[in-house]
């Protein structure tokens, strides 16, 4: 039986129905990401250690370019 995952988007979500973003799912040592114009195209998934490194490099670049 598959799991049942609970999708978020991103606060940062644009559009007026917030659609145009990626969703991520957490599960027990893996996050799983998917379009969230498309969500039954497919997912992909990522350790969870390599995810947050991927999300803590994205946010220090931000914050360089956002002055």
């Amino acid at each position: 039986m598959a799991q049942a995952l609970n999708w978020r988007k991103s606060t940062f979500s644009g559009g007026a129905e917030g659609n145009t973003c990626v969703e991520i799912a957490e599960l027990p040592t893996r996050v799983a990401i998917r379009d969230s114009k498309d969500p039954d195209h497919g997912t992909l998934t990522f350790p969870s250690r390599a995810f947050a490194t991927f999300v803590d490099v994205l946010k220090a670049d931000t914050s360089r370019t956002a002055t």
